[in-house]
């Protein structure tokens, strides 16, 4: 029922709910321990389609299409929740599947909407999964560990922060190599470690080419700012939704229960890191955007030291979590090492039935 090809063992269907009809792809048994898998920005559903098929016995993935993304109906994204929209979506379509208990996988910026679950719903958890996820402060816009904003307008993150040459090539839906802020060259240079070139590249892509681009998902609307880089987050669209203007996912650590958590990476992730490449003041600091104020004023964010300082939060108030680092690997390990990603999640889910 979607527009791209699954594989075979993979059902689509459009699944209406009480806030939107939602495009949801699954693999296993029908009766089988549920797996929800949330998808980051850029991306879709279709990137989880390998991991679900590869499940152990007895588990059934689930992995919709978030609002805006792949064949999902495209409500537009209200940046003032902080992703808060995409997280009651995903509680309307647990009660449409009659879903109980249930383990939750999310990926880059799905991590960010399963943090704000878990803050929402932690009785629906078995367990949680963060792979390269973004931090419990957003992206972009804020200086030290303790998520402290560079300004309060929410410069210099949100929706000004993208490159206007992707933005339009991804309208096009442009699906070539001669531009290098092509959606296939971001995807080849940022998704994954070059040069890793995954098989179903051309689905990956159309997946990638979902996303729907306009003030209202991606990457949503701007304002003036008397801070650099001259414009703040608006109130609409996907980037501001998860810019620390907006968004604020250390609650995690207060909350109960507090079910188990897997943060999972890849070593080499250009995406997430301390000085990520999609971080403006890191394209700041290496002298990409002229204009930077320096270090004091807008350092590049320290993701995984946020992360980190959350989760260990999490474990001093009773919680416990696991990161593990996979060696020579970028953004998305589920689809450059399945293997050992797959060897570290199915432990971790089969010891939590």
């Amino acid at each position: 029922m979607g527009s791209i090809p699954t594989l075979e063992g993979v059902t689509s269907q459009i699944v209406p709910t009480s806030r939107l009809k939602m495009h949801v792809l699954a693999a296993g048994p029908e009766d089988g321990i549920p797996v929800l898998f949330i998808h980051g920005n850029g991306s879709s559903a279709t990137f989880w389609e390998e991991t679900m098929l590869a499940l152990p016995e007895g588990f059934r993935g689930i992995a919709p299409d978030m609002r805006g993304y792949g064949d999902t109906e495209p409500l537009p994204v209200d940046a003032t929740l902080g992703l808060g929209d995409m997280v009651e979506d995903v509680r309307s379509l647990v009660q449409a599947l009659g879903l109980e208990k249930f383990h939750i996988v999310g990926h880059s910026m799905g991590g960010g909407i399963v943090m704000k679950y878990l803050i929402a719903y932690p009785e629906d958890l078995l367990s949680i999964t963060l792979v390269d996820t973004m931090s419990p402060y957003g992206y972009s816009g804020s200086k030290d560990v303790g998520g402290t904003p560079c300004h309060e307008d929410g410069a210099p993150a949100g929706a000004a922060s993208v490159n206007p040459d992707f933005v339009r090539l991804l309208k096009e839906k442009d699906r070539g190599t001669e531009n290098p802020v092509s959606p296939r060259n971001v995807m080849r240079q940022f998704y994954f470690k070059p040069p890793f070139i995954p098989r179903r590249e051309e689905e990956l892509l159309s997946g990638m080419l979902s996303l729907r681009v306009g003030e209202d998902w991606y990457p949503g609307d701007f304002v003036p700012s008397s801070h650099w880089p001259g414009a703040a987050p608006g109130t609409r669209g996907i980037v501001n939704a998860f810019s620390r203007k907006y968004f604020d996912a250390s609650g995690i650590a207060d909350i109960q229960p507090k079910p188990p958590i897997l943060w999972i990476r890849g070593a080499d992730d250009l995406v997430v890191s301390n000085s990520a490449m999609w971080d403006i003041a890191t394209l700041g600091a290496l002298g990409f955007v002229p204009g930077w104020p320096g270090p004091q004023e807008c350092p590049p964010q320290p993701m995984l030291d946020q992360i980190r300082a959350v989760l260990e939060r999490y474990r001093a108030n009773g919680g416990t979590y696991r990161e593990v680092v996979i060696p020579d690997c970028g953004h998305t390990p589920f689809i450059e090492k399945p293997e050992e990603f797959n060897a570290v999640f199915h432990e971790f889910l089969t010891g939590r039935r």
